[in-house]
């Protein structure tokens, strides 16, 4: 196997084609991560989800990480992780127009708001459905490409 490092272009790229990753954060020293639908535009990571431990660390840190691969076999596979900074799109006349790409980006593909918008029950009782628009910002980005020999 051979292991090549991509360009910041090349994980762009790899990133504007990609629709699923893996959103890390962290709180008082905890890390967690969870999967999340995503999509990309001019150095921002747009997402979307409902209120719940993710937005809450976020909130509270808003340093983040975004995970995104693809993995054909055990030897041939592309990760690229993104670290960046969390803004949440919040109803006002200064963020109107990001939620207003946000959501354009992400209704371009089936069931955009799954899982987020999802009815969930947590600790006995169903989680509120108000949704919450954010971005990323990519402030470093790295790749990492696997080939066979």
């Amino acid at each position: 196997m051979h292991i090549e490092e991509l360009t910041r272009k090349a994980s762009l790229d790899f990133l504007a084609g990609s629709r699923l990753g893996h959103l890390a954060c962290a709180n008082n020293g905890h890390p967690y991560i969870t999967p999340c639908y995503f999509a990309y535009h001019d150095q921002y990571i747009y997402s979307f989800s409902t209120a719940g431990k993710k937005i809450e660390w976020l909130r509270t840190n808003p340093l983040a990480c975004l995970q995104v691969d693809e993995i054909a076999s055990f030897q041939e596979w592309t990760s690229v992780i993104v670290f960046g900074r969390y803004e949440e799109l919040i109803k006002t006349d200064k963020s109107q127009e990001a939620r207003e790409l946000a959501f354009k980006l992400l209704q371009q593909h089936e069931f955009w708001w799954e899982p987020g918008y999802t009815r969930t029950v947590l600790h006995g009782a169903a989680r509120p459905l108000d949704p919450v628009y954010y971005r990323l910002s990519i402030d470093e980005i790295s790749g990492h490409r696997a080939t066979p020999n």
